[in-house]
């Protein structure tokens, strides 16, 4: 029950609103998952935020959506689980405390590996205490019980156990790569977390000269300082050109080796001089081609960057160093003839911003032929992942079918360690999920995984997986909805859906909701270089988080990118003043009303029994889209029934009865404004939870919070068409009167004549029965309801369906404006039944449209030609007076 005894504030403020409200949730436990086994589980992991720092607006738009479906389903009576936690992110988070130990002077080597990953931990709980912060600021309705972390003991059983079990498969291997390797982080990298930036370099045009001294041949390269590592010159077994040369020698400049002349299918004849450098060690083309010709792999620069001993009077110099130096040395031997300005996509480092090397090295890998195959025939399945919007399921299939084996081993410490050790003198490898007995005679493997391995076993990790016979694995997997952004279908999406079906044999998750970026007022990308970022606390603390969260969940069709402006979030918090006014307004008019006065047995007038069948039609149509995930949608339905239907209409109706003498109508009108404002407080619960519960706790209700309250659910026998028709024809007079008003400047105090000429009996009787509505919305000095009137010679008109209004306007309009105004009308009309009857011409629309639908149609066309023949009719006799 409502406390009768606490008036509303006078002025909705967010702040107060929205203070203490999460403790109330948290300390009532309303987010924790029952485990009732009468209730049907639903279930949401949260995709984990780096603990690298503060949350963003991408993190605030997926977390809303995430807890707008997780409010839903638990109002419509599941046992919801929506699991938080946090990602270690490996690389990210290293290079920050690697970062914050420089500002100290020292390095992770000076701490070594155990002291090094304390100050990690120490990191890691410091930031993920900022989360929560966060988290708790948006309302999200976590199950803090259930939060895990992906270094969690729990979690690092599990990748162990998909470690060895991928090793004892064949699946997973440790081989020598060309990988991409990030010289400033100095780990390996995998294609996704390469980011290709065009980048103005050049094209260096050189000559190698023949060993017998016959002449030269030509090559062209972009990265002059790998030509050290060359050990071959690829030419196209067809090329006339070059079959005599093909098996010769020619000399490396600088380096003096002899490398061979081969022939290889890859080289292109049409590009360049035909002819090219092959360094296996430097190049992945380059290195498919030395597997194929059994050439040497000659290393020439360090992890670091810098040019190793292989690269002779270079060694020691940065890679980009060298390569000027190189150049120099080159243009004076003579070599290199001509520098050709060249554009071209360059690998970046995601997370350092460094240019990556393609670079020879010895690293794990997984097998991803046979895993992605899995995958993609699940899709072809009734147990598929169902992508939404559907387009991006094309785009998560192309990326399986052409994908490359997984590098999975990074150059790191803070992570899961692999867990492979190497034998001290044998050199024997073992890979375990436990140590090795006689441990002192082994060393473990340096490197850590990928985090996007862990990240990969989320959905099933995190609920006790490898035990199967786990309550919760049992219960709550595989999960019901993932809510993430399109860019990461690759990183992690594609990697979820594999593991889980080559280690539970189920789809992860039912459905993935995809969303965009977050951009800003212009469109663009949000970064720290344009400085055009946006913290989404700063908006919380100046317009409150209900009116971000609806924002953000209403800003944008799904899949679609949303663009950030100010004054759309201050417009949703006009909505949710609008939304406190209203209800102040009835919890001022229920005087000591309580829940079980509610009675709505009783007669009710035509307002009443319209915003009942509104608010039938609003459940059924936000209830709908939220089940498809369409919340523009149901926020724009919520929002043209609150602010439009509500608002606007019903409350100013309900004046009527309230502030009458008749009690029994009194009572009807606080019922319906109770059940029509809770029920819109429940739907609008899970887009703006803190104003909803609020307000919720002002005014009759059962139950403790609105957090667990029910759905509401459509009444049909509330449903009255024909009221809802009456009170559409009664609301456009209404607007049609102020909108002649307002043309002719005369305020609504001032009383003005009105004839309405309706086109039946029928509607005569209907409006003379809602008279008072007319009388108390148009203000008119004399009102005519009749089928025949007589009509003045100058005189306002407007046409509804069913009527025309005439106001006698004596010295206040202009015959001449009228008529213009008319012919605009007639435009109107006239398209208008353009358009309809374009529609129902089309065979294809009539015949496969849904009969209720054509129907409509029909329906428009016959309401548009009698409002098009009343305007015409209307404008033949003004016409004639003049």
């Amino acid at each position: 029950m409502a406390d009768e005894q606490i008036t509303m504030a006078p002025k909705y403020n967010p702040q107060e609103v929205e203070k203490d409200r999460y403790k109330f949730w948290v300390d009532g436990k309303f987010f924790e998952a029952k485990d009732d086994e009468s209730k049907e589980p639903f279930t949401v992991v949260i995709p984990p935020p780096n603990v690298t720092g503060r949350l963003h607006l991408g993190h605030a738009w997926d977390t809303t959506l995430q807890d707008i479906i997780t409010r839903y389903k638990r109002m419509r009576g599941y046992d919801v689980l929506w699991l938080p936690g946090m990602d270690h992110a490996g690389i990210a988070t290293q290079a920050k405390v690697e970062g914050k130990l420089r500002e100290e002077g020292i390095s992770r080597y000076d701490l070594g590996r155990e002291k090094f990953l304390e100050r990690a931990w120490d990191w890691k709980e410091e930031y993920a205490s900022f989360i929560r912060q966060q988290w708790e600021k948006l309302g999200l309705g976590l199950d803090y019980s259930k939060e895990r972390f992906t270094l969690d003991e729990g979690l690092s059983d599990a990748v162990k156990e998909v470690f060895v079990t991928l090793y004892e498969k064949d699946l997973i291997y440790r081989g020598e790569y060309i990988i991409n390797w990030d010289p400033s982080t100095q780990t390996a990298l995998s294609d996704i977390e390469v980011i290709y930036k065009d980048v103005k370099g050049a094209f260096y045009h050189m000559r190698y000269p023949l060993k017998d001294g016959s002449g030269l041949i030509e090559i062209a390269t972009t990265r002059p300082e790998t030509m050290l590592g060359d050990t071959a010159v690829a030419v196209h077994p067809e090329d006339e050109r070059y079959k005599h040369l093909i098996g010769k020698k020619v000399i490396l400049p600088i380096v003096e080796r002899e490398i061979e002349i081969i022939a290889d299918d890859y080289v292109d004849m049409e590009f360049g001089s035909g002819a090219v450098k092959i360094t296996p060690a430097h190049d992945p083309n380059d290195f498919e081609i030395g597997n194929r010709h059994n050439l040497e792999r000659i290393l020439v620069m360090n992890e670091d960057g810098s040019m190793n001993e292989n690269a002779g009077k270079y060694k020691g110099m940065d890679r980009f160093e060298c390569r000027k130096q190189i150049v120099k040395d080159l243009q004076e031997d003579g070599v290199l003839f001509k520098i050709e300005e060249h554009e071209h996509s360059v690998g970046h480092s995601e997370r350092s911003g460094a240019v990556v090397e393609p670079y020879l090295s010895t690293q794990w890998f997984v097998k991803m032929e046979p895993l992605a195959k899995q995958a993609v025939e699940l899709q072809k399945t009734d147990d598929k992942v169902n992508f939404v919007p559907e387009r991006f399921e094309n785009t998560y299939l192309n990326w399986m079918e052409n994908i490359r084996d997984w590098c999975i081993s990074r150059q790191l410490w803070w992570g899961h360690r692999i867990p492979a050790w190497y034998h001290k003198e044998t050199g024997e490898v073992y890979v375990g999920r436990e140590e090795p007995e006689d441990i002192e005679n082994w060393r473990q493997d340096d490197d850590v995984l990928d985090t996007w391995f862990s990240s990969a076993l989320w959905p099933f990790s995190t609920m006790g997986w490898p035990n199967e016979n786990s309550k919760d694995y049992q219960r709550y997997f595989p999960t019901d909805a993932l809510v993430t952004g399109y860019d990461i279908i690759f990183f992690w999406v594609a990697r979820m859906v594999f593991q889980s079906v080559e280690f539970t044999n189920r789809r992860p998750f039912k459905d993935v909701i995809m969303h965009g970026l977050v951009r800003d007022a212009q469109g663009r990308k949000m970064s720290k270089s344009l400085g055009n970022g946006v913290d989404p606390m700063d908006v919380i603390d100046q317009y409150g988080a209900d009116s971000l969260r609806y924002f953000l969940s209403t800003g944008s069709s799904p899949g679609q990118d949303l663009r950030f402006h100010w004054e759309k979030v201050e417009s949703t918090w006009n909505f949710a003043n609008k939304i406190w006014n209203a209800s102040r307004f009835v919890q001022m008019n229920l005087e000591g009303f309580k829940y079980e006065d509610i009675d709505l047995t009783k007669k009710k007038s035509l307002a009443d029994e319209w915003i009942l069948t509104r608010l039938n039609e609003t459940i059924e149509n936000v209830t709908r889209n939220i089940d498809r995930y369409d919340f523009g949608e149901a926020g724009r339905h919520l929002y043209n029934f609150i602010w439009d239907e509500f608002c606007d209409w019903y409350i100013e109706m309900a004046k009527l009865p309230l502030y009458g003498d008749d009690e029994e109508a009194k009572q009807t009108t606080r019922s319906i404004l109770v059940v029509t404002l809770d029920s819109i407080l429940r739907m609008l619960h899970p887009f703006m939870p803190f104003i909803t519960e609020e307000i919720w706790q002002h005014i009759p209700h059962e139950g403790e919070s609105i957090v667990t309250s029910s759905w509401p659910e459509v009444k049909t026998e509330y449903n009255n068409e024909q009221s809802a028709k009456e009170m559409q024809r009664l609301v456009s007079i209404i607007r049609s009167v102020r909108n002649v008003r307002a043309e002719v400047d005369t305020p609504m105090s001032k009383e003005i004549k009105m004839i309405i000429k309706a086109n039946d009996e029928s509607v005569v009787r209907e409006l003379e029965k809602n008279q008072i509505y007319l009388e108390r919305f148009c203000n008119p000095e004399t009102l005519t309801i009749a089928t025949e009137v007589q009509i003045p010679e100058q005189a306002k008109s407007a046409v509804v369906t069913g009527a025309e209004i005439f106001f006698p306007l004596e010295g206040l309009i202009d015959i001449e404006s009228e008529i213009e105004r008319l012919k605009k009308e007639l435009d109107k009309w006239n398209q208008e039944v353009e358009r309809v009857q374009k529609k129902l011409s089309n065979e294809n629309f009539v015949n496969k449209a849904p009969d209720h639908v054509v129907q409509e149609e029909r329906d428009k066309e016959k309401d548009y030609l009698e409002k098009q023949r009343l305007v015409q009719e209307r404008l033949r006799e003004l016409e004639e007076v003049l």
